[in-house]
């Protein structure tokens, strides 16, 4: 297949094109994982657009690159929620008609973000392939214009763009780590990083249960996942796509993947070192810098997309929690008799432990005199913190479990 289609003029039409929907997303210097990695690390922060993510740039270029007559038959598209929300806004902005086929497991933030533009939501399918083939069949039973979220040519340029701000910004740039679904941001940005310094290093960096794109660059051929399993809900694709695949092959350096465990501690990170949401998704090249073996390197991590419901992130916060050992519970036995409860609390207040649940079983053995199970749940500063309040209730002689924590 011809990879010639993204050229340089291109790109840099694009470029000025999306100029006029997207917000200046200059890149941030984070001193938090620079000092983490040993490199100087810079994010860019595509959560910052006015749609909350960077598919605005692919939208609307391909948008300006139909025809009045292409955009009057009404567009069409499948996505997860943020290509949904570029489309619906490149649409109003044209003043045409936008249908947008989502999965049923969107998140409602991202239906709502895309009705609110004028747009009309159709919800079919459990993961984004069939909400996409949906969206084919509604295409030609009703004549519109099709826009791919990642598997198009012009879509990818206007992706791309974002690399073209780095290098303005960052000339000397030695790797960006791009995020994977489909492939389309992917494909933009490493070929006019390659365009603008062929030495530069693109690594693609995909959740763990859904990298399509890792198998199909093993496979040398564009492979479908059987499933996928990801909370990366925008990068949750069985397919990427075949227009678009010939480029990742040319100009993808290489492609980590990364497990929603990881994600959950990456979302802790930027809130509290950065005061930043940024979606699992967006999270993808966060969670990726640990896995980098290098040292003394200029990176650009970027931030795709910061839209993100309210429940999902209270989960999160709370499992990022109990995983940095900030949360746990503990199992002790104890006489059910008058003080021993007092007696344990004050073990945990001499360590400075905080109580968020207590779960007083007396029926856990028959004779209630020699034991029952008290269930502590407690918020601790990290790892160190929880193992000393574990010794000390330890050498009071009630033998703590540490158990799964619900709260």
């Amino acid at each position: 297949m011809n990879t010639e289609m993204l050229t340089l003029e291109k790109f840099e039409a694009a470029s000025e094109e999306v100029k006029k929907v997207t917000s200046e997303t200059k890149l941030i210097y984070s001193d938090y994982f620079s000092a983490k990695t040993g490199n100087k690390v810079y994010l860019k922060p595509e959560n910052m657009q006015f749609t909350g993510a960077y598919k605005v740039r692919g939208a609307y270029y391909k948008m300006s690159t139909l025809t009045e007559e292409e955009r009057q038959k009404g567009i069409i598209t499948a996505s997860a929620g943020n290509h949904a929300q570029g489309v619906a806004y490149a649409a109003k902005c044209y003043g045409v008609k936008a249908t947008i086929v989502m999965p049923t497991t969107t998140p409602l933030m991202k239906v709502n973000r895309t009705k609110g533009y004028g747009a009309e939501v159709v919800l079919y399918g459990d993961v984004y392939d069939e909400a996409c083939n949906h969206a084919y069949e509604l295409a030609d039973k009703y004549g519109y214009t099709f826009i791919h979220p990642f598997d198009d040519e012009a879509v990818a340029t206007g992706q791309g763009t974002i690399a073209m701000e780095i290098f303005k910004e960052l000339p000397l740039v030695d790797y960006i780590l791009c995020p994977i679904g489909g492939g389309g941001l992917a494909t933009g940005v490493s070929t006019l990083a390659k365009l603008l310094n062929p030495k530069i290093k693109v690594i693609g960096v995909e959740p763990a249960g859904a990298n399509c794109m890792q198998k199909s660059i093993k496979n040398g051929k564009v492979t479908t996942l059987p499933s996928v399993n990801t909370i990366a809900d925008g990068t949750a694709v069985k397919t990427p796509g075949t227009k678009i695949f010939p480029y990742i092959q040319k100009n993808l350096d290489d492609i980590i993947t990364v497990e929603d465990s990881e994600l959950v501690v990456a979302f802790l990170d930027m809130v509290e070192n950065h005061k930043m949401i940024v979606e699992n998704s967006g999270l993808l090249t966060v969670a990726a810098l640990k896995k980098l073996d290098i040292k003394g390197k200029k990176i650009v991590s970027i931030l795709s997309g910061g839209n993100m419901d309210v429940i999902t992130m209270s989960s999160v916060v709370q499992q990022g929690l109990i995983l940095r050992d900030r949360i746990f519970t503990v199992s002790v036995l104890l006489p059910d008799k008058p003080g021993e409860l007092s007696r344990v609390s004050g073990v945990v207040a001499r360590e400075s432990g905080n109580v968020i649940k207590l779960e007083h079983n007396q029926f856990v053995s028959i004779n209630r005199n020699a034991a029952v199970e008290l269930r502590i749940t407690l918020e601790a500063f990290g790892t160190e913190h929880k193992n000393q309040i574990i010794e000390a209730l330890s050498k009071e002689g009630y033998q703590p479990k540490v158990v799964r924590t619900n709260i």
